[in-house]
């Protein structure tokens, strides 16, 4: 049989890499918790009709993206191309409006788009994601958006924007649709292919087209066309912000690609990462929870990408501490060393301390490379010579400094010495 290979768009995340997981998903959930978020977990798979009636019949995600296929009792199913039409119909389908509004939530799982793979763009990736349900107030986008900002700098990123727009409701954004469709009616000739089918499903899309960028510079801005309501509610929340002194910019070409956004939308960029440097992105959905089947519900959320926040933090150089560091590798030879080495893993790891014990059948010597390879911090040798006088050898590997300490003494020793280094 031939060797497996993992498919194109995804990856295997081991070793070093694992340390960067751990802390943006540790960090998020502190965050989270802060702000009052409880945690939700949906399925991978969901119906196909779900992201049709969210995320858009015309959007990229739905006409070229989604990895879908019939199972074996003819349903058409989707692996989640995006967080929030899963959280939603969890939503709806669980009653969760009887919990009392308004309700956060959080998320953090793989999501699957059939996209050309490249740096920060996968067919398997990560996202973290929040959501709050039952309330429209301009406060609640404000606060959407100052807890994506501590977010990112608890995570020790700077070099990034923040970028908000308002992108009205079905009262105004028609008005301003057709001035769209009157701007580019002369342009659509010179445009790419999917501007030109997007000129009649969703041309507010034209806006973020990356290949016809240049056109959209002097197309009529919606903030022109806001009704009062929506006039106001972008206002205020741009009064909160300002009040808490958020750094952002206004930036009226900000649509986002899914159908079901209104109001704020906002997008947060980082500015080492060239092409793909959108690293969190979201906004207000008052009309998607009663489009998939539940009560009118306003709705505002982020989805945030982790492995472009990883090429972020790598960009910034942040030093992050692997949590798989091995603070202690016990080494044993001899007749009954293997016992006492058993016990005084136990009081290591009684006391906190990340533990490697020999598991092996193998030399002093090769036990003391495979500690090397593992970068344990400490190595402790037991031999026959330690059993007869009751102590143990401790090698600090990273001084190459070896002494002998009682064996009574030796947890509290390494733990000191541990959390000295």
């Amino acid at each position: 049989m031939g060797q497996y290979m993992k498919f194109k768009g995804t990856q295997d995340i081991f070793g070093d890499e694992t340390k960067y997981w751990y802390y943006i998903e540790n960090k998020a959930r502190e965050i989270f918790l802060k702000y009052g978020y409880k945690e939700i977990r949906t399925p991978i798979i969901e119906p196909t009709e779900l992201f049709k009636r969210s995320v858009g019949e015309s959007s990229d995600i739905v006409q070229k993206e989604m990895y879908t296929f019939e199972d074996k009792g003819g349903r058409s199913v989707t692996l989640r191309p995006e967080g929030t039409a899963s959280v939603v119909r969890a939503y709806v389908e669980n009653s969760m409006i009887n919990l009392g509004s308004p309700i956060k939530l959080y998320y953090i799982g793989p999501m699957f788009r059939y996209e050309k793979p490249q740096a920060g763009r996968l067919r398997q990736f990560h996202q973290i994601g929040i959501e709050i349900f039952g309330t429209d107030t301009p406060i609640s986008d404000a606060e959407t958006i100052i807890l994506a900002d501590e977010l990112l700098k608890s995570l020790g990123l700077k070099n990034y924007k923040i970028k908000i727009n308002s992108i009205g409701c079905s009262e105004c954004r028609p008005k301003y649709r057709e001035a769209l469709k009157d701007y580019y009616n002369p342009l659509l000739q010179n445009m790419c292919d999917d501007c030109q089918k997007r000129y009649d499903t969703n041309i507010m899309r034209l806006l973020d087209c990356k290949v016809d960028r240049q056109y959209a510079k002097d197309a009529p801005v919606i903030l022109d066309y806001l009704c009062d309501n929506c006039k106001n509610h972008f206002n205020k929340v741009i009064e909160y912000l300002d009040s808490l002194e958020i750094n952002y910019e206004i930036d009226p070409r900000i649509v986002r690609g899914l159908d079901y956004y209104s109001k704020t939308a906002f997008e947060i960029e980082h500015l080492d990462l060239g092409a793909q440097s959108v690293i969190l992105g979201g906004g207000r959905y008052n009309s998607l929870v009663e489009e998939i089947g539940g009560k009118e519900t306003p709705a505002i959320g982020f989805g945030m990408g982790i492995e472009r926040i990883i090429l972020a933090l790598k960009k910034e150089n942040v030093e992050i501490e692997n949590p798989e560091i091995i603070d202690v590798y016990i080494a044993y030879s001899g007749e009954q060393t293997d016992i006492e080495a058993m016990k005084l893993a136990k009081k290591l790891k009684d006391e906190d301390l990340k533990v490697f014990l020999n598991i092996s059948d193998r030399s002093i010597r090769n036990q003391m490379k495979h500690a090397n390879k593992l970068n344990a911090r400490f190595v402790v040798i037991i031999g026959e010579n330690e059993i007869k006088n009751d102590v143990i050898t401790i090698k600090n590997m990273q001084s190459g400094e070896q002494f002998e300490v009682e064996k009574y003494w030796a947890p509290q020793i390494l733990k000191e010495k541990s959390m000295l280094e």
